[in-house]
């Protein structure tokens, strides 16, 4: 079953409207509705807040303020990970940015919530905020960067190795704010159930919502249920929770009533937090045959001064191509703006979107082919942690993207190739992403019907966890899809890490793999030892488990008789994942997937105008689970790549810090008319050191890289290079060569 392109197992749910996700739970009753109300200035400080209009509004239960909230707990830095940690909300009067909550009202109905919202008046008096990234110049160096990585490296002696090169790119890129936005927007039902309470989340990260409500809510955590079924998207925004969840919650024991609170989309954009925005030196030094001698990557973003967030985005530098002086490094500027925060590829999407351009202003200073650059410096072992890699396959995917998309075709010259109004041009890049494991423990029973139960708080964000565990778990225990069941996303399930950093797929696949290892050993100890059974004396070296049946040397017994006869009550195993610092693996060697992309623009001679003519990724990710799923994930990372280089650019008002476009009006993102080919490609392969399975995850190495090919391919079609990115007509249009050129 494994590695076959099963439709996904709860697509009928989906597309018949029964999968029921956050806000759509109707097991309590008649639920009351929150509405968030919003801080209108980005620094300063409540002098005055009236709720008694509100208060008097039709259908109105409660209006909580700072004045009226529960005692929080705090937030304890010491927690390692940000998710697991306290959120307090309403905490004072103290305005840290714009669109924070400053109080929550709860009616009978939506539309009393939210109308009785705008009867909130409120007073500040507003502060000077610092809200223009451009405009403030004092850093700091953190501690260390996202994922616990170090905040500099350095290899050799870059300022020599640069400074004796031949030829140099020493350019500047700035990157925007950039949001996940999923299409189910973060929503939260609370309902108080006696001491405890059951929280219908929108989360990836069961465990860590749970803790985080807990530690908030001052709870102890098993009174604290965690339920997210489906959820509609995460990519990032989604790990931990947020604002709405923590006042659902607080409501919801103060009024004893189930309690629904959805942010709008425009909350969204203010509540959640983004990428941040960043600004990145690259420095590329070579000898005229195309070999780095230096590279450097240092990067300065925007954090929030009481959330520190500092995006790796340096990080894949550090193992992507060889080269004896090496130097990265990553600073903060703090600003008055909402937290910094993972968003999908986070470091990666950002950094190689930048080293990727860089190394096209290579090649073309070096008028050698930018395939043939990236193949010339590929390391033989990992350039700054001086280990091997796991299973490498960069440079095969450079060649079969190469010679699958008709790369010799490309324009030598830039701006030297016409159809008609539109230049055309090609651009590729490379992509790496590492791969990380997290502790993830799955539960498998088999009944005496002979069917599988698969059970962890392992979340769906829509990626198809429900069809590659049945896969994974059918594969296992030799038993056809429709006999396996899974039930994810409950905090009383076994624990995993979540949908998240694509980690998900392999963390549960392999312990749901050792799980059905376990599961097989037992019932082969089972019937070795039962007389009644066929199977009776048999060598379980030669046990085959196919289509519902154990069998060897010509006899068979089904799996319901063994576990009916010998465990009336079913029987259950455990799988498990260590956290990847007590793998050895992870430590022995580099593992990482790989990828190279290839994009083909036409743009608008005269109006600058960029159409996306064709797309081509191919992608090493070690074993795959269902190429179908696959594909989809891998071929939505390029898509994101597009809209990275293109189109995605978060503005803020320097005089408020509000997010002036904080709509899909305003806020831009590719729809099918600006997607017209992309075709994925993925190599078959097998990663023995990253797990027992051989996989690796393969959710985000799409967007890697994938916004360079197309930026690449700007340039090559009109020879203008725009380093302040989305690539957009008013940059590009000035440079542009006439058209009788």
């Amino acid at each position: 079953m494994i590695g076959q392109a099963v439709n996904r197992v709860d697509g009928p749910l989906k597309a018949t409207g029964r999968a029921t996700y956050a806000y759509e739970h109707w097991e309590a009753g008649q639920p009351l509705y929150g509405f968030i109300v919003g801080a209108t200035i980005g620094k300063g400080r409540i002098t005055r807040i009236d709720t008694e209009d509100a208060e008097r509004a039709p259908g109105v239960q409660l209006v909580m303020t700072y004045l009226t909230t529960p005692e929080q707990g705090p937030r304890d830095e010491s927690i390692p990970f940000e998710y697991w940690r306290a959120q307090p909300v309403l905490t004072g009067p103290d305005i840290h940015y714009y669109g924070e909550p400053v109080a929550l009202v709860v009616a009978e109905t939506l539309e009393e919530a939210r109308s009785a919202a705008d009867l909130v008046e409120v007073e500040y008096r507003a502060g000077r905020g610092r809200f223009d990234f451009g405009e403030f110049e004092d850093v700091y160096i953190p501690k260390t960067v996202n994922a616990g990585l170090p905040t500099d490296t350095a290899v050799g002696d870059f300022d020599a190795g640069f400074a004796g090169a031949e030829v140099k790119v020493d350019q500047q890129y700035t990157t925007p704010y950039e949001f996940s936005l999923p299409i189910e927007p973060n929503a939260c039902m609370a309902e108080p159930r006696g001491e405890d309470l059951v929280i219908y989340v929108s989360c990836q990260i069961t465990d860590a919502a749970r803790d985080s409500v807990a530690s908030t809510l001052r709870m102890a955590p098993e009174r604290v249920h965690i339920l997210a079924p489906f959820v509609g998207g995460g990519f990032g925004s989604k790990l931990g929770i947020h604002s709405e969840t923590i006042l659902a919650a607080f409501a919801a024991r103060t009024l004893r009533r189930p309690v629904k609170v959805a942010m709008t989309r425009q909350q969204v954009f203010q509540l959640v937090g983004m990428r941040p925005t960043s600004s990145q030196r690259v420095r590329l030094g070579a000898g005229r045959d195309g070999r780095l001698s230096a590279i450097a990557h240092d990067v300065t973003m925007h954090t929030n001064p009481d959330i520190e967030y500092a995006e790796q985005t340096a990080a894949t530098t550090r193992s992507l191509y060889a080269a004896p002086h090496r130097l990265t490094s990553h600073r903060l500027t703090a600003l008055d703006l909402p937290r910094g925060t993972d968003v999908r590829a986070p470091g990666e999407a950002p950094g190689m979107l930048t080293v990727e351009s860089a190394m096209d202003e290579l090649a073309d200073a070096l008028r050698m082919d930018p395939v043939e650059l990236r193949i010339r410096n590929e390391p033989t072992v990992d350039p700054e942690r001086d280990v091997p890699y796991s299973d490498r396959h960069l440079v095969d995917c450079l060649r079969e993207g190469a010679r699958r998309f008709g790369w010799e075709n490309r324009p030598a010259t830039p701006a030297s190739v016409r159809d008609g109004q539109w230049l055309i041009g090609y651009g590729m890049s490379a992509a790496i992403r590492g791969h990380f494991q997290g502790p993830t423990a799955v539960r498998v029973r088999l009944e005496t019907d002979g069917t599988a139960v698969i059970q962890t708080d392992m979340t769906d964000i829509g990626t198809g966890t429900y069809t590659i565990l049945t896969q994974v778990g059918a594969e296992g225990l030799g038993l056809p899809l429709e006999r396996v069941r899974i039930e994810l996303g409950r905090s009383d399930h076994p624990t995993s890490w979540g949908s998240g950093g694509s980690w998900g797929a392999t963390n549960s696949c392999t312990a749901v793999h050792r799980a059905c290892m376990t599961l097989r050993e037992k019932l082969l100890d089972t019937v070795r030892d039962d007389a009644r059974s066929p199977l009776h004396g048999l060598d379980p070296a030669n046990a085959v488990f196919s289509d519902g049946n154990v069998g060897t040397d010509g006899a068979s017994e089904a799996l319901g008789e063994i576990v009916a006869r010998n465990h009336p009550e079913g029987v259950e195993a455990e799988g498990r994942t260590l956290f990847m610092g007590d793998d050895p693996n992870y430590s022995a060697y580099s593992i990482n997937t790989y990828g190279a992309t290839f994009a083909e623009v036409g743009v608008d001679a005269d109006t600058a105008e960029i159409r996306l003519r064709r797309m081509l990724g191919v992608y090493s990710v070690g074993r795959v689970f269902n190429p179908k799923t696959a594909r989809s994930q891998l071929i939505g990372g390029m898509i994101w790549g597009v809209g990275a280089a293109l189109e995605e650019e978060a503005v803020v008002d320097p005089r408020s810090g509000a997010f002036v476009n904080r709509d899909f009006a305003g806020y831009l993102v590719p729809v099918h008319a600006d997607i017209p080919d992309v075709d994925v490609v993925v190599l078959e392969g097998y990663d023995d050191k990253a797990n027992v399975l051989g996989a690796k995850g393969l959710g985000e190495v799409g967007i890697c890289g994938s916004g360079a090919s197309v930026a690449n391919a700007v340039f090559n079609a009109t020879g203008v290079r725009v380093r302040d990115f989305p690539v957009t007509i008013e940059k590009l249009l000035p440079g542009l060569p006439p058209m009788d050129a």
